[in-house]
């Protein structure tokens, strides 16, 4: 539980970078964000998902 509220802090501050990066129009650093908030958020969304749903969490 708390490794996927870690990983939901970090998407949130990847979708910040993201935003900020593309106001400097640096679009190396936004497709890591884009990567980023992809993988990181996934994980964390589905457990805490799993987690509401079945009590368990991630297997």
């Amino acid at each position: 539980m708390f490794l996927a509220i870690v990983f939901l802090i970090i998407t949130i501050l990847a979708v910040i970078g993201g935003i900020r990066e593309m106001k400097r129009m640096n679009l190396f650093a936004v497709g890591f964000s884009f990567v980023t908030v992809l993988v990181f958020g996934f994980f964390s969304v589905m457990t805490l998902y799993s987690l509401i749903t079945t009590g368990e969490g991630a297997p």
